[in-house]
């Protein structure tokens, strides 16, 4: 691991800092290669503009150090950039919490589902040591840290999963519509179909095992028995969405998408690219390299990562 950073560091020719998701510091440090200058816990400095990185929860652009010599004077000084800011606290935390009594509140409430991300623009700040403040006034997260807390419905999803749906939706700002038709394949237990019936939209749900039974009786739900892989999307027709969050291994997900790709049938996808064992960074790159789509890594991820390509986005 680097040393901490000192007073001497030379922030003349640009920094970066890129916020790792829990315990995915080794992913995010092989995305950055050798531009990783110096680590504080989980957040990665790098020279240069930010680039694109799967793994990363936030990235902080245009990094200020900031030195102080009190924790008074600290407060001034990010007052004086802009009003809003979020510690990150991977040491110093009696410091840090000091600190953030002197800066205005931020709320940092869970969001219900449904409600748009936060708009008011959100710095990050740590300390480098206890005389030496890092500062970003401008993250890619409108959420602190890059967390995306939502008040969870622990009675109607028959699984968890659906949580990784509300995350997407609420980050991207965009979800199917009332009769908007959806592919879901690998449905069971129905998390995801059971989200985007709720949506309004008419859901094919594809997968050999049976699904929730309250999910089948969903009456804009219509069940395809049979295996998402051998699935031919001639029998199926145009699709707005196509949705997997099938257990497989990634080169096999990739197959699968640029089969639908090359048929041409569908607007939009989100796709879980679920790793078992040792990252896959070469499939995840091959991912990344589809025109007009992104790999990104959502709150609500694990070892895996949100592969989304929308009509929009890659026509833009």
């Amino acid at each position: 691991m680097k040393p901490p950073m000192t007073a001497s560091t030379d922030f003349s020719t640009g920094w970066t800092g890129y916020l790792a998701p829990e315990g995915f510091e080794a992913e995010l440090r092989h995305e950055l290669g050798d531009s990783v200058v110096q680590e504080h816990g989980r957040l990665l400095l790098a020279s240069g503009p930010a680039r694109n990185c799967a793994w990363v929860q936030n990235v902080w652009h245009d990094v200020q150090r900031i030195p102080v010599a009190s924790i008074g004077e600290g407060a001034k000084a990010l007052k004086a950039i802009q009003r809003n800011w979020w510690p990150y606290a991977p040491g110093l935390h009696r410091r840090t919490a000091l600190l953030v009594e002197k800066l205005p509140k931020v709320s940092a409430k869970p969001l219900t589902f449904g409600q748009a991300a936060p708009t008011a623009p959100l710095g990050s700040f740590t300390w480098a040591d206890e005389g030496t403040l890092l500062a970003a006034p401008h993250c890619s997260s409108p959420f602190p840290n890059g967390e995306c807390h939502l008040i969870e419905d622990r009675v109607g999803p028959p699984s968890r999963a659906y949580l990784k749906l509300w995350d997407a939706f609420t980050v991207l700002g965009r979800a199917p519509g009332p009769g908007e038709t959806c592919l879901d394949l690998g449905a069971c237990p129905g998390g995801w179909t059971w989200v985007l019936a709720n949506l309004g939209a008419n859901v094919t749900a594809v997968d050999k095992a049976p699904l929730d039974p309250k999910v089948v009786a969903m009456n804009n739900v219509s069940i395809r028995q049979e295996s998402a892989f051998g699935l031919d999307p001639a029998s199926v027709g145009p699709v707005d969405w196509l949705f997997s969050d099938i257990i497989c291994y990634p080169e096999r997900l990739l197959r699968l998408v640029r089969n639908w790709l090359d048929k041409g049938q569908v607007k939009n996808f989100v796709c879980t690219i679920k790793f078992q064992g040792d990252t896959d960074h070469t499939t995840t790159q091959a991912f990344a390299a589809i025109p007009g789509s992104k790999v990104v890594h959502l709150f609500h991820n694990k070892h895996e990562l949100t592969w989304v390509l929308l009509k929009d986005e890659c026509q833009g």
